[in-house]
């Protein structure tokens, strides 16, 4: 209970600062709330491992995909990032349909 209470403060507190910052409606969390679906269901739904193996192949695709340059093409623009995430994650589901970790049934 102490750790969830600890928890619950530390999330309050930081969006508390946030809103500070940022603007912010109803409808502000539409982009976090994809990515968090994408993250879960590419490392296997039910499985805190695969969430943890999806949020870490999601934060390298963000960091990377803008960076490492690509023969004859350049590097790719930030804008493109969200595409290249979601064509890994469909590539992902249609050869591993439960996510990399999931059980086969």
């Amino acid at each position: 209970a102490l750790s969830f209470g600890l928890g619950t403060m530390l999330a309050m507190l930081s969006g508390a600062l946030l809103a500070t910052l940022f603007g912010f409606t109803v409808l502000s969390g539409g982009g976090l709330e994809t990515k968090s679906f994408v993250i879960v269901v590419l490392g296997g739904l039910g499985n805190p491992t695969g969430a943890l193996l999806g949020g870490i192949i999601i934060g390298l695709l963000e960091s990377l995909v803008a960076v490492i340059p690509i023969p004859f093409i350049g590097s790719i623009p930030f804008s493109w990032v969200p595409v290249i995430e979601f064509v890994v994650f469909i590539l992902i589901l249609l050869f591993r349909p439960t996510g990399i970790l999931g059980e086969r049934t």
